[in-house]
């Protein structure tokens, strides 16, 4: 592993399979993560993401591939190598926020019992004062008012329930938290404030995000840098900035396009995605977007891009780029997508 390196995710695969039909849910994903980033993981439902983050904290045990990480005391691990009792050691470590504030909450629990959950399973000799205070230190980090702490889950809004679940993802004081759509559920106002709250216990806390999500607005606004998933694989991955101001890969163009921009002077072309997603237990020949890609050509459908790096730190799987730079397209001082639409033409 890289030093600055806390996670290093290489060629991880994850297949399902039922009734003699298999389905890649992930194919062949890597990327490096350095400690205190939010890397941000996009795309449409179904893309693999999810999947993706639950094979990082082995939730899920990925079919093949390296999920290597850095723990506290400086040991170099590999979660899909190691045993039970080494990865309940280092699950300590890394945490997990779920979706649903509603059913990632156990009703029969109270506020205090719920945060404390994490704790009773990890440190079971604890004394019960230490894990109550410890449990309320951490409700007032994430702003729980003190006297909700005996009250059960079906008391609180959306928002409140995300910050419940926030507290147990941080009171074993992890190093790395996964966030899987932590938001969406959330309106616009509550989401704004659960942002703020996550960015502000990074900075408190030395946190490492992967923050996995739809909205690329709340994505641009919290990462540093973004992977841009299409069935299952990664198509695009790069600094925040270049994703959004100078993206490669036509999959990214086109979700770009999609955002609403709150500016009625500025129009913005909008891309459409003709077709269907792909079928992942039956995807296409050659790159699994060609067939809704406006850009296709004969070689996209019999042969599959290779995902490399374009320019330092940006990776991009696309024949289109390929094929620009071979013509001298400078994509550096272009810096806009349009540019290079102009110039394959």
């Amino acid at each position: 592993m890289e030093k600055e390196n806390i996670l290093e995710v290489r060629n991880i695969h994850k297949r399902f399979t039922s009734k003699n039909v298999t389905v890649r849910a992930v194919t062949d994903v890597s990327f490096e993560v350095k400690e205190g980033q939010t890397i941000g993981i996009v795309g449409e439902s179904g893309c693999g993401k999810t999947t993706l983050g639950r094979c990082i904290v082995r939730a899920y045990q990925a079919s093949e591939g390296e999920v290597w990480y850095r723990t506290k005391a400086g040991e170099e691990v590999d979660f899909l190598k190691i045993d039970k009792k080494k990865m309940k050691e280092i699950r300590k470590e890394i945490q997990m926020i779920f979706q649903d504030p509603y059913s990632s909450l156990d009703p029969r629990m109270t506020v205090l019992d719920i945060i404390k959950e994490p704790l009773k399973a990890n440190y079971p000799d604890m004394p019960k004062a230490e894990m109550d205070e410890r449990a309320k230190d951490m409700a007032a980090k994430v702003g729980l008012n003190p006297s909700y702490l005996m009250r059960y889950p079906h008391a609180f809004s959306g928002g409140q329930r995300q910050r419940i679940g926030i507290a147990r993802a941080l009171v074993l004081n992890p190093r790395i938290i996964v966030c899987d759509e932590a938001v969406s559920a959330l309106d616009v106002s509550i989401q704004a404030q659960v942002i703020n709250l996550l960015r502000d216990l990074q900075k408190e806390m030395n946190l490492t995000y992967l923050f996995i999500s739809h909205d690329l607005s709340v994505v641009e606004h919290i990462s540093d840098r973004v992977g841009v998933m299409y069935l299952g694989r990664m198509v695009e991955y790069a600094d925040t900035d270049r994703i959004f101001g100078n993206p490669r890969h036509p999959y990214t163009e086109a979700l770009l396009s999609a955002v609403p921009v709150a500016d009625p002077n500025y129009k913005v072309e909008r891309i459409p995605l003709e077709g269907e997603i792909p079928n992942p237990a039956n995807p296409p020949s050659g790159c699994y977007f060609h067939t809704r890609c406006r850009y296709c050509t004969e070689k996209c459908r019999c042969e599959a891009p290779v995902y490399r790096e374009v320019e330092p730190g940006h990776f991009v799987a696309c024949h289109r780029t390929d094929e620009l730079e071979l013509k001298g397209f400078n994509f550096e001082e272009a810096g806009t997508a349009d540019t290079a639409r102009k110039a394959d033409k």
